[in-house]
């Protein structure tokens, strides 16, 4: 795993190493790349692939952390106290890799450390996270932290969901379906789980209904319905645009754009996986391709060192931790802060064209305040897609095609010549030197023929521009 750390030579600090070490191998690499006389940088593939027989699968495991106090000290340490399926219903090269996940969930379920107390109130959250292997491939973890049902002060305990579906929305509602069963009883888990696991995931739109059986109830039946757009049903921008401004967004998506180490700040872990996750999105049909942990476990926080890339959630408390780092953006996601941008390099505001940020702003006041998650999320992403049609969306035209089922070339010189208006054009030169452009060519080159949303976009584009020189010269001729 590439997200984990612990206290001693093997597990987690091993692999943690490993992945600081990756990072500064990337470092250079990248540097070298940008030296040589290519116009952009070759990126290394980061292929994400689904772990064997479960791609098919709403989750990989269930498994419920509680928080034990270590004998003759202070401080608590996470356990895992239920699992399913269980380890011991894996192959055992399966399971030995399971065990090195499961020391990683420790992590993310109770980032803060072991510095507990016992508390007989707790307000339940719910955040997610990543797992990246060493392959490149990647796992979300769900998670619910709320406090056990019982008397007296008590810590609080986490649900945590694995899975390689990437769907907040559809997860939080299985997790409420778990804590009302957990209130009952934790073998009422069991059953419901098992039904879900072998439930068909449905695809885009579509819904799958659970039944399952609850003493006094009687048989329920669940619905999980997926939204329409698969490619936002990880995101809800409602937290992002409630702790920042519209200017302020645009800052930190310019940032985002060019690539740069982005440091996001909040008391709560649920703020900091929700505005990550909505600010990769703005970055739709392109996706971050670097160092992405929405929640830093405070064991992992010397990964803020690396002089590579990376989108980080940290915990208020670590400021300290973090201040002391120059040439990046780290951004205060509290509410009335005096600061938002903690630290930053100070072009953010420069970055992107003058009157396409105008045009973005204007786009962006059209959400209103009472708009559901679906709503807001379709206004604010064709917001942003639209910047990317205006400032990049003529590139099919500048990729040479060869015969004999050949990738085809991109023409990177007739591309940023051909970029209009020409105001744009010393953005574009920086934006095709990013990682996450590199790679989406690259598919494009291999791609004979290119469908999807954001090409159905190009070409709303074109044919509007198309009819409006047509008016112009309609107009022109009348004149005369």
């Amino acid at each position: 795993m590439s997200n984990e750390r612990d206290v001693g030579d093997h597990g987690p600090m091993k692999l943690f190493t490993t992945m600081f070490s990756s990072l500064q191998e990337k470092f250079h690499r990248d540097r070298s790349d940008r030296d040589s006389t290519l116009p952009r940088p070759t990126a290394p593939a980061l292929v994400v692939t689904s772990a064997q027989n479960q791609s098919h699968l709403f989750f990989e495991y269930l498994v419920v952390v509680s928080l034990r106090k270590k004998r003759g000290e202070g401080t608590y340490e996470p356990q895992i106290t239920y699992q399913f399926p269980k380890l011991a219903n894996m192959r055992r090269s399966q399971r030995e890799e399971e065990e090195k996940s499961l020391k990683a969930i420790l992590l993310f379920c109770f980032p803060e450390g072991v510095n507990w107390a016992p508390l007989t109130e707790y307000a339940s959250e719910t955040f997610s996270f990543v797992l990246t292997e060493v392959d490149g491939s990647r796992r979300n973890g769900y998670c619910r932290r709320l406090l056990p049902s019982g008397k007296g002060a008590r810590p609080p305990e986490a649900y945590c969901i694995i899975s390689q579906v990437a769907c907040f929305g559809l997860f939080s509602k299985i997790f409420d379906e778990v804590e009302k069963r957990r209130q009952i009883s934790m073998a009422m888990i069991y059953p419901f789980m098992q039904s879900l696991r072998e439930a068909p995931f449905p695809a885009p739109g579509n819904t799958v209904k659970i039944k399952s059986f609850i003493p006094e109830s009687g048989t329920e039946v669940i619905s999980l319905t997926r939204p329409l757009d698969s490619w936002l049903e990880h995101v809800d921008f409602r937290t992002l645009f409630r702790c920042l401004t519209d200017e302020e967004v645009l800052r930190v998506f310019a940032s985002t754009v060019l690539e740069r180490r982005i440091i996001f700040m909040a008391d709560e872990l649920s703020t900091l996986s929700q505005v990550l996750h909505a600010v990769a999105a703005l970055l739709y049909p392109f996706t971050w391709q670097h160092t992405f942990i929405s929640i830093v476990p405070s064991v992992l926080i010397d990964v803020v060192m690396a002089p590579t890339p990376y989108l980080l959630g940290v915990q208020k408390n670590k400021l300290d931790d973090v201040i002391d780092q120059s040439d990046m953006l780290i951004v205060d996601l509290t509410e009335g802060a005096e600061n938002t941008f903690i630290t930053c390099i100070g072009d953010e505001s420069t970055i992107l064209p003058e009157k396409l940020q105008e045009e973005l702003l204007q786009a962006l006041c059209c959400r209103k305040d009472n708009s559901t998650s679906e709503e807001l999320n379709k206004v604010v992403s064709e917001a942003f897609l639209s910047f990317f049609v205006k400032t990049v969306g003529h590139f099919p035209s500048h990729v040479k095609r060869r015969s004999g089922g050949q990738p085809g070339v991109f023409q990177i010189n007739s591309f940023c010549k051909a970029s209009e208006p020409k105001a744009s054009r010393q953005f574009v030169k920086r934006f095709i030197q990013t990682q996450m452009f590199d790679l989406f060519i690259q598919e494009v080159e291999r791609q004979p023929t290119q469908e999807g949303f954001f090409h159905q976009k190009i070409a709303e584009y074109q044919q509007s521009k198309k009819k409006e020189k047509a008016k112009r010269g309609w107009v022109r001729g009348l004149v005369v």
